[in-house]
């Protein structure tokens, strides 16, 4: 008995999902839909990018960001960003929180995405991570002109899938 309970609420649970999916995510971001996980303390959707930065003084930025969809309104744009210094004793953990809203055309793209992390915030404590349309499923830093950092060093976060 405790089996088939447990059958039918995972049924209901799976066709809540894929209905939830249908309403939540654009149309534009439709091929990275297996990239989208559900956060145990959120109900929100989030898009996870992960990578190491570049450091001046360490091995290197291990970093997460989390874009959380909502509910479509500009108060439900959220994201979570963590960072971790590696190779410092001891290790030191940033965790940035906040809401983001969204720009059009990332440099000769005009479908490109641009994700201003504090947007409500003054300018110097704003963050700037954008994708080209064609490539969702990665992600730039970009400088303080919203433009993609020019160097030999990595500056973008892969989509976890």
């Amino acid at each position: 008995m405790k089996k088939m309970f447990f059958f039918i609420m995972m049924i209901q649970l799976l066709s809540c999902n894929s209905a939830k999916n249908d309403n939540v995510v654009p149309s534009s971001l439709r091929s990275t839909e297996s990239a989208i996980l559900e956060d145990s303390n959120s109900l929100h959707q989030a898009f996870v990018y992960q990578g190491v930065l570049p450091c001046a003084d360490c091995s290197g930025i291990e970093t997460t960001l989390k874009i959380y969809q909502g509910d479509g309104t500009m108060e439900s744009h959220t994201f979570e960003l963590v960072s971790i210094y590696k190779g410092k004793k001891p290790e030191k953990k940033w965790i940035k929180k906040g809401t983001y809203n969204l720009e059009r055309g990332l440099e000769d793209d005009p479908d490109g995405t641009i994700y201003i992390l504090n947007w409500d915030k003054p300018e110097t404590e704003q963050i700037y991570y954008g994708h080209y349309s064609k490539n969702p499923d990665k992600i730039y830093l970009l400088n303080n002109k919203r433009q993609i950092i020019k160097s030999e060093l990595n500056y973008s976060l892969i989509l976890r899938k």
